[in-house]
């Protein structure tokens, strides 16, 4: 009769030693799954898949501030697949008169200047007031497969717990800033769910970041020390765009230099027009990481708001927004009527071909493409 030893014996042990009790570890027998365990398991899963919902499930739960809901309008706001765009569209209509109460404020700067950080520590502090803070952060797309790594969620750890707090990462899609008409509905969504202070953190690549400027009230600019000498600032760009420059970092052996830093933004200022009229564009030190200067920079963005809504600026600014985000969705509407064109579309690959072989100039190739776009929709020069 076998015993355990003989059963669960490692094929490596020693048969002229009994060391059954000294075994570090034993092989167990799997549980054999039948019929009904499976069956079990696919229900399960049946169970487990959500619900689909309509407009109408989308619109309520938004507005009563589900999050669950939330994020499953932007996803379907974001998706690229034909059947969300009509649902989407609708979602973005019936929201819309709930929308326009919260404050917009866009941060942006170069990587390593500390945004994520700055947003944690003010979402957090904000949230602990009262306030209800969503925070888009546009992650940005790898060019070679598409994907992004949308960490952000994860590196505001201290926020992410908070319940008043909303952090939804997105991909940048390639887009310069990452700032897309999909970031404006995005935008919209979190509005109309009640949040009253909306953060968009972007991408940061540099004086290109100006895209977000056109979706908020308060642009703010977070730039470090010893990031380049005193012409960088007069450089057009996103400073001349900023309502406030923030030197983070003001922390240790870092404090003074930041305070020079400060003086010398100080300085460029002066010989920049203000972004917004009526409004004195000036730079300010925090610390992030410690917290010093982050309520006062808040204060900052307050002081703004309440200036340009008595001035009637803040309306006139989101008016033109509006108008912005139109002539933006048509271009990108004329843009893929045109590239999804199949005649189109397989002259502009021949076409392509021969400026790769180089039979054919890039400025012949333009225009035989122009032309191939007048003969399909029928246009005359």
């Amino acid at each position: 009769m076998p015993t355990d030893y003989d059963t669960y014996k490692p094929e490596w042990i020693d048969e002229d030693k009994k060391q059954d009790a000294r075994f570090a570890s034993f092989v167990m027998t799997g549980i054999q799954e039948d019929n009904d365990t499976l069956r079990v398991a696919k229900d399960a899963a049946v169970v487990a898949k959500p619900p689909k919902l309509g407009v109408e499930d989308y619109v309520a739960g938004v507005l009563a501030g589900d999050r669950m809901k939330l994020s499953r309008a932007i996803t379907v706001i974001e998706s690229n697949a034909p059947k969300h765009f009509a649902l989407g569209q609708e979602i973005i209509q019936r929201i819309l008169p709930y929308t326009g109460k919260a404050v917009r404020i866009g941060i942006t700067g170069v990587p390593g200047a500390g945004k994520s950080t700055l947003i944690e520590a003010l979402g957090t502090m904000l949230c602990r007031q009262g306030h209800k803070v969503a925070v888009l952060a546009v992650d940005p797309s790898s060019s070679v497969t598409g994907g992004a790594i949308l960490g952000d969620k994860t590196r505001m750890e201290q926020l992410s717990r908070e319940p008043n707090a909303f952090i939804r990462p997105s991909p940048s899609g390639g887009t310069l800033g990452g700032v897309t008409r999909k970031s404006r509905e995005t935008l919209l969504l979190a509005e109309a769910a009640g949040y009253d202070v909306i953060l968009v953190e972007t991408v940061g690549v540099g004086q290109s970041e100006t895209t977000v400027r056109s979706m908020v009230d308060f642009f703010l600019v977070v730039v470090l020390t010893g990031a380049g000498d005193d012409l960088q600032g007069v450089k057009k760009g996103v400073i001349e765009l900023a309502d406030a420059i923030l030197v983070n970092k003001a922390d240790g052996d870092n404090k003074q230099k930041a305070l020079l830093t400060r003086a010398d933004y100080e300085q460029i200022l002066h010989y920049l027009r203000p972004a917004t009229e009526g409004w004195t564009t000036k730079a300010y030190t925090c610390s992030a990481f410690t917290g010093e200067g982050v309520p006062e920079i808040w204060d900052v963005m307050m002081d703004y708001c309440r200036q340009m809504r008595a001035s009637g600026q803040l309306e006139a600014r989101r008016s033109q927004q509006n108008l912005t985000w139109v002539r933006e969705m048509a271009d990108d509407y004329f843009r893929n009527l045109l590239y999804n064109n199949p005649a189109i579309a397989a002259a502009r690959e021949s076409i392509e071909a021969q400026v790769l072989s180089g039979e054919i100039a890039p400025t012949k190739a333009l225009n035989e493409i122009v032309e191939t776009i007048r003969a399909q929709f029928g246009l005359r020069e």
